[in-house]
């Protein structure tokens, strides 16, 4: 089995890394210039070897020097040649939501019947991929969020924060589901499989906790920047409170779309913890307080918000007027970030329109 994975970020190398350590045969695509280049060119100068520094395979809440684990891999071919996702039987789309759609484009000439594509995380790509790949029989797969939380410490190295103990996944087309599943649990993660691929769209976490915890920090991140830790610093009771208020908007638009209500806390807990005792909350502020979490956003003009309000709030705020969801909330966090930043995200953010209104309903017609 051959796999790519397109996108040569954070994510995508610890990804890529960990199935070659596995033994995978991976192909690591880079699609820009843009960051990263330094850690590119030295897995170009060193036939694609990688070292991640983990902390096992089921998570960890408490990581120490004690438990850490050195992984070492070698990633098949490192290329900036996307057209190699023509001789791939598994594609994993590992880029910012920001350029999945031009991603997609580009890569949708070589897109080839039977294949496998993962988008992680989804934020309804599934429609980008209908859009610019129609007629195509593929099987395309969205996640809730990336399954290994690193950063790149220095060229060649991945230090792992924390992975996902399950990494829930929505499947379209779903007839296709348990063929797909065959394939999947090759990769080594530790997936599950939800009802419909809008319950992976709209429970990336990033949509609740990124927008939330950095808007309503600007004056910490201006004051302290690189010293800036969102998780450790930003939720307050009274932050708290706003984040539930949108997460409950998020919830009425689930409702609407005929998926389950489950909180923002709830689908943290069931990414996070295999305590099904444990309280929800709990998990999430032992997962929010680990000393492994990385000090972000140095900046407001970060992805925190630059990314997950124009593709999260924005879609949210569109399917929410479609649907006749009022979403207030989810509103004024887009005006905050466009007038703190002097941008239009409203016009420059993944809308149903973007997405396509028939891809849309397609997505939602498609059914168990």
């Amino acid at each position: 089995m051959k796999i790519a994975v397109v996108g040569a970020g954070n994510g995508g190398c610890a990804v890529a890394g960990d199935m070659a350590y596995r033994g995978l045969d991976v192909t690591l695509i880079k699609t820009s210039n843009a960051m990263h280049d330094d850690n590119f060119e030295y897995l170009l100068k060193n036939d694609g070897n990688i070292t991640l520094y983990d902390f096992g395979d089921n998570g960890c809440m408490n990581p120490t020097a004690e438990n850490q684990v050195i992984k070492k891999g070698k990633i098949a071919k490192v290329t900036r040649d996307i057209s190699e996702v023509q001789n791939m039987d598994v594609v994993i789309i590992y880029v910012q939501t920001n350029y999945h759609e031009s991603v997609i484009q580009r890569i949708s000439p070589y897109v080839k019947d039977g294949q496998l594509y993962i988008i992680n995380p989804g934020y309804f790509s599934t429609a980008f991929m209908l859009k610019y790949c129609h007629g195509k029989k593929i099987t395309i797969i969205e996640a809730q969020s990336s399954f290994i939380d690193c950063r790149i410490s220095e060229p060649g190295k991945i230090r792992v924060g924390f992975r996902n103990v399950r990494n829930p996944l929505g499947i379209y087309p779903h007839k296709n589901i348990e063929s797909a599943k065959v394939i999947l649990e090759k990769l080594g993660f530790p997936f599950v499989y939800l009802n419909h691929v809008a319950e992976a769209a709209l429970h990336n976490p990033n949509l609740i906790v990124h927008t939330v915890g950095a808007l309503l920090s600007m004056p910490m991140i201006d004051m302290e920047k690189e010293n800036f830790c969102m998780y450790h610093s930003s939720f307050t009771e009274h932050v708290w409170s706003v984040l539930e208020a949108l997460d409950k908007e998020k919830m009425d638009i689930l409702e609407k779309l005929g998926c389950r209500r489950i909180p923002y806390v709830e689908a943290c807990k069931f990414r996070n913890s295999l305590d099904e005792t444990e309280n929800a909350k709990q998990v999430f502020f032992e997962y929010a307080a680990m000393p492994t979490r990385a000090k972000a956003p140095s900046s407001v003009n970060s992805r925190y918000v630059t990314e997950d309000v124009p593709q999260g709030l924005v879609m949210l705020e569109t399917l929410g007027n479609i649907l006749q969801v009022h979403t207030p909330i989810c509103s004024a966090l887009i005006s905050i970030a466009s007038a703190a930043l002097n941008q239009n995200f409203r016009e420059t953010g993944r809308t149903v329109e973007k997405l396509g209104i028939e891809n849309i309903h397609e997505i939602l017609n498609d059914s168990n």
